[in-house]
């Protein structure tokens, strides 16, 4: 690099998310965000055509997932980014570092001028971790900074709004970078007692989180809960952070009621809780206070201040969950814990309350799919009663390869967040399912998954109904209103945008389309028609 040498502002940012590891950006331009869009290009980081901002923003999610960089939306002024709220909301709520570029016009042009002005950042402020207007000087540091916030703490979202003629406007290069902390562990009095604690648990039980996803700190965890032999239960977003085949796994809570009504008396009767970068942020009502720290021994491990009040801890540690488990267990003799029968009961019961046998329906699409389709498979899973059913039935084998909407809960999502996981990663198998209503929501994408080559997996739950909707309405003793549809095509809507349809209602109709979807040229649509009421009893 030659003394002197300028660039364009817009390049700064580009070259500092290209550094980050970022390789693709998702969203749809206007004029606005020409000059990113082509910084981002140059720097390296293909973008992406998409139909929709809030698609953009979750393919940009599903490729994070994968590649365990920031997700980039680029959105244009007014409309365009407006159109991302709903997917920056939950980027903020989910934990997800989402780069947010926005073209807006320049302040001076606003004070007269109207047309498509809104003060992006007023907007976005509830649902960022910071936000930024990006001056042409301070470029590179803006950048860093959106960076460095995304990715500390709990991540997130960080909007940078960018001035049209500050996109342009050429600057002197420079680079400023903000070292990363060191991992924090415990230490002291407190460790001690933690120590002591463990040495004595003989029904201890670790509740683990998304911090641990963040951290990368999975096979830490699997170390030492097979050291101590401390039972594992995740929330569902960190589903797999213990193969769920393992003897000690007791898979995802949180989202079932019946789930909960084997693992919530399971948690009550331990004497240990080990919380491992437990976010209740995904949990719901029936999660508040299920502890008594009073009469329980329970330590928090995790990145932020508890100001939620979901829970409470006899010890907190704001501290790097894998090395705090490290350090707590230096020392500490396994000892045999839950007796005789105490764990296998407790699993017993989770695979009675979940049978997969059944000749068709919601549970047995998951089963079979999960029997055909590869162990390395990511899937994806929109909000809906099939969620739930999923969430108990899919096996994990290792972290994120189950993809969803887990705080806001939002529809949706299941289709885009397959196409960012497979853009990533073409050469693995990537399946979404949706619920008949969600995939509607975004069916125009599928000409995105055309354009994109890619031979991506869509299931389609087909029951004509807001089926989770509908059965609350029917459990309040309703009329029913406003949950029901007509039966459309979805075979048909695939073939329509170029892909293969097939519409199944049998397991090996089923099996014979997956197989051939795992080896097509395009992507498919499989549409899984199953009864009214599919749900009842299930969830």
């Amino acid at each position: 690099m030659s003394m002197g040498e300028k660039k364009r502002a817009a390049d700064l940012v580009a070259e500092r998310l290209y550094e980050a590891g970022c390789r693709h950006a998702f969203g749809m331009p206007g004029g606005e965000v020409l000059t990113l869009v082509d910084a981002l290009e140059r720097a390296g980081i293909e973008f992406v055509l998409c139909k929709h901002e809030n698609a953009a923003a979750f393919m940009a999610e599903g490729v994070h997932h994968v590649t365990g960089a920031p997700g980039i939306l680029v959105a244009t002024v007014g409309p365009g980014a407006m159109n991302g709220v709903n997917a920056i909301a939950n980027a903020h709520q989910d934990r997800v570092p989402l780069i947010v570029l926005t073209g807006c016009v320049d302040p001076d042009e606003a004070l007269t001028y109207t047309h498509q002005v809104l003060d992006h950042r007023k907007v976005f402020e509830e649902i960022t971790k910071a936000t930024f207007t990006l001056t042409a000087q301070g470029a590179d540091t803006i950048a860093d900074k959106a960076l460095t916030v995304a990715l500390e703490g709990r991540w997130g979202p960080v909007l940078i709004d960018v001035p049209i003629s500050v996109a342009d406007t050429q600057v002197a290069v420079t680079r400023r970078r903000r070292r990363a902390a060191s991992p924090v562990v415990p230490s002291g009095a407190d460790l001690e007692i933690a120590r002591a604690w463990l040495s004595e648990a003989r029904k201890p039980v670790m509740v683990v989180g998304l911090d641990v996803l963040q951290e990368g700190s999975a096979q830490k965890v699997q170390a030492f809960a097979e050291a101590h032999e401390i039972p594992v239960l995740t929330t569902y977003k960190a589903k797999g952070v213990l193969p769920e085949d393992h003897p000690l796994a007791l898979g995802g809570a949180g989202l079932s009621p019946k789930a909960d009504q084997v693992l919530i008396p399971f948690l009550q009767e331990a004497d240990l809780i080990l919380c491992v970068g437990y976010d209740p942020i995904e949990m719901r009502i029936g999660w508040r206070e299920i502890w008594n720290p009073a009469t329980q021994r329970v330590i928090d491990i995790h990145a932020e201040p508890n100001h939620h009040y979901m829970h409470q801890a006899s010890l907190s540690f704001i501290a790097h969950c894998g090395a705090s488990l490290e350090v707590i267990g230096q020392g500490v003799a396994a000892q045999e814990t839950w007796g005789q029968g105490g764990l296998a009961a407790v699993k017993s019961a989770l695979a009675e309350a979940f049978p997969r046998d059944e000749d068709w329906g919601a549970t047995a699409i998951i089963d079979e799919a999960r029997k055909v389709l590869p162990p390395e498979t990511i899937a994806t899973t929109d909000s809906g009663a099939h969620r739930i059913l999923l969430s108990q039935v899919w096996q994990c084998p290792s972290p994120k390869t189950l993809l969803q909407s887990s705080a806001l809960c939002t529809m949706g999502v299941a289709v885009p967040l397959a196409m960012g996981a497979k853009y990533a990663d073409p050469t693995r198998p990537v399946v979404s399912f949706s619920g008949d209503a969600g995939f509607l929501m975004v069916a125009g994408e599928l000409s995105t998954a055309k354009e994109m080559g890619l031979n991506t997996i869509f299931v389609v739950f087909v029951d004509r109904s807001l089926a989770l909707i509908e059965l609350k309405q029917r459990q309040r003793q309703m009329r029913n209103t406003g949950v029901d549809f007509d039966h459309h095509d979805f075979a048909a809507i695939g073939r329509a945008f170029g892909g293969y349809g097939h519409t199944v209602t049998s397991r090996a109709e089923l099996r014979t389309a997956l197989e051939a979807a795992l080896t097509a040229d395009t992507f498919t649509v499989i549409a899984a028609e199953i009864d009214r009421k599919a749900y009842d009893g299930k969830i």
